[in-house]
C-alpha cells in the first residue's frame, strides 16, 4: 500500500467521463512524482505500449522543454502533463501550434502564443509544449507535454521573465487547470489529426505575440514577423525577403 497523499484532489473522473466518448481506451495516471512525464510516455511507447492517457506529475525531476532545456518549479507551483495517443495525422506540421492554440483559447483572452511551443501573458512566459513521437510497426504514437505556471516560480534568474494563471484567474490550483484545458485539447487532436493547421491559421494569428514585432532569429534572420502561414512556418519579412522558418531547433526573440 503507498502512503502517498496527492497535494491537491484531482478530478480524474470528471476528466475521463468527458473525454472517453470521443478517445475509446483513454485512462488517467497521477504520480507524486517522475523524471518527466513525457519520458515517461516515450518509454512505454518504446516498449509497445500505445493506449491513451493523461499523466499528472505532481512534481518532475527532470522536466525537459524544447532544445533540452529544463522545467522545474516548486510542488503545487505548476502544472505538468502529457497526453499520449495514437497518432496518424496526414501532416504533422503546426501540431504544437494547434496544441498551443487549444490551451491559449481554453484558459482566456489575456493568454497569447509565441512561435512554435510557448504560452505568453504580457510578453512574459507562462508555459510551454513539448511534442514527441515514436513510430512502431508502420504506426505512430505521439506524446505531448504540457508545463504552466500555475504560481509564479522561486527562480528568478530565468531566460524569459515569468508570468502565471493566478495573474488572470483568481483561486485557480492546478487541478481546476487541468479539468478546464484537457478535454478541448484532446477534441483538437483529434480534429487537427484529420483537418491539419491551415484551418486554425488566422486563430493562431490572433494570438501572435510577436506578429507585427521587429524579431531576431537564432539563425541570423532580423526583420517583421509575419505570423505564421497555412502550415505553421514562421514568417520574417527581411530586407532580403520573406525568410520561412520551420525548424523547432531554431528560436525566435523580439528585438
Amino acid at each position: 500500500m503507498s502512503d502517498w497523499t496527492p497535494v491537491h484532489r484531482w478530478p480524474a473522473e470528471a476528466i475521463w467521463e468527458a473525454v472517453v466518448g470521443q478517445l475509446p481506451g483513454f485512462s488517467i495516471e497521477i504520480l507524486p512524482e517522475i523524471d518527466s512525464s513525457n519520458t515517461e510516455l516515450m518509454r512505454r511507447a518504446r516498449a509497445g505500449r500505445h493506449e491513451p492517457i493523461l499523466l499528472v506529475a505532481e512534481r518532475q525531476t527532470a522536466g525537459r522543454g524544447r532544445q533540452g532545456r529544463t522545467w522545474a518549479g516548486e510542488l503545487g507551483d505548476a502544472l505538468t502533463f502529457s497526453i499520449g495517443l495514437p497518432y496518424q495525422p496526414s501532416n504533422w506540421s503546426g501540431l504544437s501550434l494547434a496544441v498551443g492554440l487549444s490551451l491559449a483559447e481554453s484558459l482566456g483572452p489575456e493568454v497569447q502564443l509565441k512561435w512554435p511551443n510557448d504560452l505568453w501573458c504580457h510578453q512574459r512566459k507562462l508555459g510551454g509544449i513539448l511534442v514527441e513521437a515514436a513510430s512502431q510497426g508502420g504506426q505512430s504514437y505521439v506524446v505531448v507535454g504540457v508545463g504552466l505556471n500555475i504560481r509564479l516560480p522561486v527562480e528568478r534568474n530565468l531566460r524569459t521573465p515569468a508570468a502565471s494563471i493566478d495573474e488572470f484567474w483568481e483561486g485557480v490550483n492546478a487541478p481546476a487547470a487541468l479539468e478546464r484545458i484537457t478535454q478541448p485539447l484532446i477534441a483538437s487532436l483529434l480534429k487537427f489529426e484529420t483537418d491539419g493547421f491551415a484551418q486554425l491559421q488566422a486563430r493562431f494569428n490572433a494570438r501572435d505575440a510577436i506578429k507585427g514585432l521587429e524579431v531576431t532569429s537564432s539563425d541570423g534572420h532580423q526583420g517583421k514577423c509575419e505570423g505564421v502561414d497555412s502550415d505553421g512556418v514562421l514568417q520574417i519579412q527581411t530586407p532580403q525577403g520573406l525568410v520561412k522558418i520551420n525548424s523547432s531547433e531554431v528560436s525566435v526573440r523580439p528585438v
